[in-house]
């Protein structure tokens, strides 16, 4: 198949990016006009992080469409848009787990926080406006969707074009991916790069991004869960 050169890879991936961020604040602001403001002193409102997420998620991956067609290649190819294998499925599963607890185990008794003030900020605020079950779809769903497609979808397959470049693909793809993530402080989006490095492990050994988008839904969803956990049952 043809695929795009590394920088036009690249490219592609920080104009599907910002279409999407830019439509989702554009809509934010047009359904709730004045919001600006009050926007840029509640980053972490849930209604808002959720109302970007379901706009420019789909939008992102929108672009990445539009550029695999121009590129006159099978999206379902070029994406690795296909089921695993029930080995690596079983790997995948496996390893989430594992990767799951060493990682809070590694920030308990580091001293640093489970659960992110980003985490706690963001579901309290869904929760007090009626949006908590958006948010879970957006959290879920929209987001590992729009993320996998073109961090282990599209730039890998750019990048990623022989066995020699494929690790430092890995590397500098899930570096991308953490810087992404501001969000959080020094542990979470060092936690996140070596999400990124095991995602990008998966995606190479399975060639299946449906694959790592599951272990990446799967991943926000525990993410959740502790949260919801913390503030219901530990909430000091």
């Amino acid at each position: 198949m043809r695929i795009w050169g590394y920088w036009a890879t690249l490219g592609w991936a920080l104009l599907s990016f910002s279409v999407g961020q830019i439509a989702g604040l554009a809509a934010y602001i047009w359904w709730r006009p004045g919001s600006f403001s009050v926007m840029m002193a509640t980053p972490f409102d849930g209604a808002f992080i959720t109302f970007i997420l379901l706009i420019a998620n789909p939008l992102t991956i929108a672009v990445i469409v539009l550029a695999v067609r121009l590129a006159r290649a099978d999206i379902v190819d070029y994406l690795a848009l296909r089921l695993p294998g029930g080995r690596d499925l079983a790997i995948g599963l496996v390893t989430l787990v594992v990767l799951i607890v060493l990682g809070d185990a590694l920030l308990y008794f580091g001293g640093e926080a489970l659960v992110t003030p980003f985490q706690l900020q963001t579901y309290k605020s869904a929760e007090a406006e009626g949006w908590l079950i958006a948010m879970l779809v957006a959290t879920v769903i929209f987001a590992p969707a729009g993320e996998e497609i073109v961090f282990r979808g599209f730039l890998f397959r750019g990048w990623a074009r022989s066995p020699r470049t494929t690790w430092p693909a890995v590397v500098v793809i899930s570096l991308l991916w953490a810087g992404l993530h501001v969000q959080y402080d020094w542990a979470g989006i060092l936690q996140i790069f070596i999400v990124g490095l095991y995602l990008g492990w998966l995606r190479w050994r399975s060639a299946s991004t449906l694959l790592t988008f599951l272990l990446h839904a799967l991943f926000n969803a525990e993410g959740t869960i502790e949260t919801f956990v913390q503030l219901h049952f530990f909430p000091h």
